[in-house]
């Protein structure tokens, strides 16, 4: 069940919880904050790629007008970037952090991109 934790300013959610969200909202996006090379090793289908560290100088490519689920391999770059969005004034009710990662996503046979499509 998606919940958030005192202090954080995002919503933490499960693999299976955020592609349920995410068929289920309209005015959703799935933004992959890994490296270049994790991302081509296999990324969820549709993902924006925006590795962690460039989130802020790339702020402006985020559709701030749909609620965001990020994901990184294991939650850590995910909760970082949510975070980082968050201090630039995105409101945390938009901002979702999955938080066992690309590796859970996949291993749950969910739609999977390899390569440096979407």
């Amino acid at each position: 069940m998606p919940r958030q934790e005192m202090g954080e300013p995002y919503i933490r959610v499960t693999s299976p919880e955020a592609k349920e969200l995410l068929d289920s909202l309209v005015d959703s996006a799935l933004i992959d904050v890994r490296a270049q090379d994790e991302y081509e090793s296999g990324h969820a289908s549709g993902a924006i790629h925006i590795p962690v560290d460039a989130v802020l100088s790339r702020f402006d490519e985020l559709p701030k007008d749909k609620k965001l689920f990020f994901i990184c391999a294991a939650g850590v770059r995910s909760g970082l970037a949510c975070e980082m969005v968050a201090a630039l004034g995105l409101p945390s009710d938009k901002l979702y952090n999955i938080e066992d990662g690309t590796p859970i996503w996949i291993e749950n046979g969910f739609p999977v991109t390899y390569g440096s499509e979407a």
